[in-house]
């Protein structure tokens, strides 16, 4: 039996629960935006522990959580995050963002 889609499953479920972009829980783990989304996606062939203990990690919880037979209901987030401009909605400054008179 392949962890790959339970893990795609669980990191899709916690990002949801913590109100992330892809992105952001992307930032939180320390993995590229594409990988996480390959991940995510469940279309990865195998995952390394580390990257298994990373995933967990930035959300508070271990590995054997991360795979247990069930998601902990309690979990928060390893760190802070940057505002990211998709999540919080805030205008662009600059000629595309149309906000370059203020």
């Amino acid at each position: 039996m392949s962890l790959i889609p339970l893990i795609a499953d669980r990191l899709r479920a916690l990002r949801l629960r913590h109100g992330l972009t892809q992105e952001e829980a992307a930032d939180l783990m320390d993995l590229s935006l594409r990988f996480y989304q390959v991940l995510e996606s469940g279309r990865k062939k195998q995952i390394w522990l580390e990257t298994v203990e990373r995933a967990a990690a930035a959300y508070g919880l271990d590995a054997c959580q991360l795979i247990g037979p069930q998601l902990p209901d309690a979990s928060y987030l390893r760190r802070a995050l940057a505002e990211s401009s998709t999540h919080y909605k805030r205008r662009r400054r600059g000629p595309y963002g149309g906000a370059a008179s203020e």
